[in-house]
């Protein structure tokens, strides 16, 4: 019986091919630099990816339309469902919270009061949770074509946007039926509105990242949002109830300039008659500005610094 053993794999010749130049590492980026070639999904400039947005704003416009006309497009009322989802919310809110726990009291209008909080309040809630699907729930196209990923959840957060303006005329006949009638005041509704829609976009951009590294996140955000809203005022007065001494002072300080009651206080304050000034922390817009400003840009910025690892792994 003849023993057979495996050949042992013929040795790897290192001798340079006749005919191939060889060259090292530093030369090899210089001959790629000198014929323009440049490593495959690298992440641009800042300048040269606010250009490369910038150019796709009509991708990102149509993306967002299309998914809010998809967002409803198996519902028999279809769209309707876009203003019966905040209205329901209101209506299970204003028994728990208006009746139930008795809320109202001390609040004028409380019905305008409580609808506008909670519109404004899923405004902010739709963006971010939209945010953390913005890679994940894209990563079909994230891996198929070359684009500023930013174009996501940029479009995520104007669909949600787009989605409010829609809801916004049930708002109005709901402020309209409780004696909520126009005035010079509600133009305010259009600044508040912007300067929530960059704060929304800045966070959804920086979820999106923490998500497309941690998808764990997505998991917790519920929980995190709900906590964020109980904090918001949305179905109560955080004026009556930081009243007297029972709050510390930093607390108070921190409930009032919350970012998400900064938007849903100014948009009380723009279209609701009882809901002065005087119930708005000072410098109130200043403080909204800066929050939009801050969220806006730095989320920008932190989700362009992994742009080259969205997709991968």
């Amino acid at each position: 019986m003849v023993s057979q053993t495996a050949a042992p794999p013929p040795p790897v010749s290192t001798t340079p091919t006749p005919g191939v130049p060889t060259y090292a590492p530093g030369e090899l980026a210089a001959l790629a630099a000198r014929h323009g070639l440049k490593v495959s999904g690298a992440r641009p400039s800042l300048p040269a990816y606010v250009g490369q947005l910038w150019g796709r704003r009509h991708f990102i416009t149509a993306f967002a339309t299309a998914k809010l006309t998809a967002q409803y497009s198996q519902a028999k009322l279809g769209q309707i469902w876009q203003i019966m989802t905040p209205l329901l919310n209101a209506a299970v809110y204003y028994f728990i919270f208006g009746i139930l726990l008795n809320t109202r009291h001390g609040v004028e209008d409380f019905v305008p009061f409580l609808v506008t909080g909670v519109f404004i309040w899923t405004f902010t809630s739709s963006s971010i949770t939209a945010g953390t699907r913005a890679i994940s729930g894209n990563i079909g196209l994230v891996r198929a074509l070359h684009f500023p990923r930013a174009s996501l959840p940029v479009a995520l957060a104007l669909q949600q946007l787009q989605q409010l303006l829609f809801s916004l005329g049930a708002l109005t006949l709901i402020l309209l039926a409780f004696g909520q009638y126009p005035r010079p005041s509600w133009l305010l509704a259009v600044p508040a509105l912007a300067l929530q829609a960059l704060f929304n976009t800045g966070v959804s951009m920086a979820v999106a990242r923490l998500t497309a590294k941690t998808p764990d996140i997505a998991q917790l955000m519920p929980f995190l949002l709900r906590t964020w809203m109980y904090a918001s005022g949305v179905m109560w007065s955080l004026e009556q109830l930081l009243a007297g001494d029972r709050v510390p002072h930093a607390v108070m300080v921190a409930l009032e300039y919350n970012p998400a009651a900064l938007y849903i206080n100014l948009m009380r304050f723009a279209l609701i008659d009882s809901y002065g000034a005087g119930q708005l922390p000072p410098h109130a817009w200043a403080a909204a500005a800066g929050w939009a400003l801050l969220c806006g840009v730095a989320g920008f910025v932190y989700f362009w610094k992994a742009e080259e690892t969205y997709g991968r792994g």
